[in-house]
């Protein structure tokens, strides 16, 4: 009875000290969106890498009513006033452009639209086990820049989905440029 409990008392001890080990590692980036070709924009772009996951939250405010595309492209560089710093698409498999999730393959930085109302506001929140913060892999987001154009994403126009004028651009990555 006696090796009973004291094995008990060590298997209640490993339980408690595995748990105390289980760290949820979470990774947050929020900068401000920086105002392309003379746009009014304003607003935040938020990632947050938690377990195997990333959520993007977007609000854009003070730019004209209807669907804006969200992109991340291929350089982390908001330098230019017009936004081509930042070059394509962030596309790592080398797919064609189409919307998110077609079977066919899809471009990892084509994210999607988003709506903006009548006030000039718009929100997307986003969430996906296909990208990374940090890992230096393929599917790593840092150091890439998320660019919202002018207009909606047609997801069959190539290579970009004729999705307009770049008009607002925030760089992924660590430093505290924008970092709010």
């Amino acid at each position: 009875m006696k090796n009973t409990i004291s094995k008990l008392i060590i298997i209640f001890f490993l339980i408690i000290s595995f748990g105390c080990d289980q760290k949820e590692d979470v990774i947050s980036i929020k900068k401000t969106i920086k105002p392309l070709n003379n746009s009014p924009i304003t607003g935040t772009v938020m990632f947050t890498q938690k377990n195997d996951s990333v959520y993007l939250e977007a609000h854009a405010y003070g730019i004209e009513p209807g669907n804006k595309a969200l992109h991340i492209h291929e350089n982390g560089d908001c330098s230019s006033e017009d936004g081509l710093s930042t070059g394509g698409h962030w596309n790592p498999y080398g797919t064609k452009h189409s919307k998110w999730g077609d079977p066919d393959g899809f471009h990892l930085g084509a994210v999607g639209n988003f709506e903006v109302d009548s006030i000039g506001h718009g929100m997307m929140k986003f969430a996906t086990d296909l990208w990374c913060i940090g890992c230096e892999k393929e599917n790593d987001i840092l150091n890439k820049a998320v660019i919202i154009h002018n207009g909606a994403d047609d997801f069959v126009s190539q290579p970009s989905g004729a999705s307009g004028m770049r008009i607002g651009c925030m760089e992924i990555n660590l430093s505290e440029d924008y970092n709010i």
